[in-house]
């Protein structure tokens, strides 16, 4: 163990993925989600009907939190122009019929467009531009039925009352919803990328750097690296999973229901099957460098395939079977459950028993990974001597 975290302390470019990369990239992520909700989203108005009731339609949009009426146009041509821009995210278009309409008694309408590349500014626009609609709708219908009382206008307009109480993402903002997988997934890829770049450096050295021992068999010397690897990354890495589930959390203000001894038991598997795994996938890589493209070309498709963007019901099945194979999957999902929903270890235990699995699976590939090293290190010391 002290070996290796000798040769991690000597390598900058290990200290870079290992401390720094796990440390303040949380920091970052936390920060920058840090608003939960976006506020005062610029939208564009195209107002045919200039009337009274339009007027006042729009007055309510632009009083929202959520939107802001920042640009009035003459048609549907300069309003795409801002939003081509990126001066408006959205456009409000009120017809000329709009007050005729309502007067008759007939439907009026109100046309949105929106711009989908963000889906927290789309979510603004159309929840507000819904909501103010339907108040407008309450407004008018309270009006044609002439009631006398405020109780009576009350039942007609809503007569099924209802309260909505979010259970889990109280806040119902992007950071609570995202970050705890972010947080998770920061972790495998920090280990895969840090263990990627020695596994390269020791490829490129012929394993030189294996220390000789002639009391031990091949086997032995194979077991005594791995645990040796496997006690350094997990003293540093144990360390990070308590920074990015525990304190992160606490400084930025997310929900966090997690019970630490529950959390520990559950990501202790977790943390072995990311070593292990790390340790297996180095195999494949030939120089120190090309880890990097690896792990970053993957970060988002693993996010993805958690299923905590994106219903996993609504994944193929293809690539479900592909996200087993990644302990990130398994831990994201329970991480959320616990984080989030006040889950307990039985809660999570299909989530549990999986990491485990993929812990005894990798540490059995791990462990023939170490042993074809020592025994290429091995044949190159004696091809060494036999020159010599």
């Amino acid at each position: 163990m002290f070996t290796e975290l000798k040769a991690i302390a000597k390598d900058e470019g290990v200290l870079l993925f290992f401390i720094f990369l796990p440390v303040v990239y949380p920091l970052l992520y936390s920060w920058i989600y840090n608003n939960e909700t976006v506020r005062e989203v610029p939208v564009a108005l195209i107002d045919n009907s200039h009337s009274a009731m339009s007027r006042e339609f729009a007055n309510k949009v632009d009083a929202s939190p959520d939107v802001s009426v920042a640009y009035r146009c003459a048609d549907i041509e300069e309003a795409k122009n801002l939003i081509g821009h990126g001066k408006a995210y959205g456009i409000i278009y009120i017809p000329y019929n709009f007050e005729e309409n309502i007067i008759r008694g007939e439907q009026a309408h109100v046309s949105v467009y929106c711009d989908m590349s963000y889906m927290l500014t789309y979510k603004a626009i159309f929840t507000t531009v819904t909501a103010v609609s339907m108040e407008t709708g309450a407004e008018i219908q309270r009006h044609l039925l002439g009631n006398k009382t405020e109780r009576e206008d009350e039942i007609a307009t809503q007569p099924l009352s209802f309260d909505e109480v979010p259970i889990f993402n109280t806040t119902g903002g992007y950071g609570n919803f995202m970050l705890p997988g972010v947080l998770v997934l920061i972790i495998q890829q920090a280990i895969l990328l840090g263990v990627g770049m020695i596994g390269g450096t020791e490829r490129e050295m012929s394993f030189r750097n294996y220390r000789r021992n002639r009391r031990q068999t091949m086997f032995g010397k194979a077991m005594s690296t791995l645990c040796g690897k496997t006690a350094a990354y997990a003293l540093i890495f144990s360390v990070m999973l308590a920074w990015v589930t525990l304190a992160v959390p606490h400084f930025f203000g997310f929900v966090s229901l997690v019970h630490a001894a529950d959390l520990l038991l559950f990501l202790t598997p977790y943390l072995l099957a990311c070593i292990f795994f790390a340790i297996t996938f180095s195999e494949i890589v030939r120089y120190r460098e090309s880890v990097m493209l690896v792990v970053v070309f993957t970060s988002v498709p693993l996010l993805f395939m958690s299923g905590v963007s994106w219903p996993q019901s609504n994944i193929p099945g293809a690539w479900q079977g592909v996200s087993v194979l990644f302990p990130s999957t398994f831990c994201i999902r329970g991480f959320i459950r616990m984080s989030s929903m006040g889950a307990l270890l039985p809660d999570v235990a299909k989530e549990y028993h999986a990491l485990w699995m993929q812990a005894v699976c990798y540490a059995c590939t791990s462990a023939f990974v170490v042993w074809r090293r020592v025994k290429s290190a091995e044949n190159t010391r004696s091809e060494d001597e036999a020159e010599a």
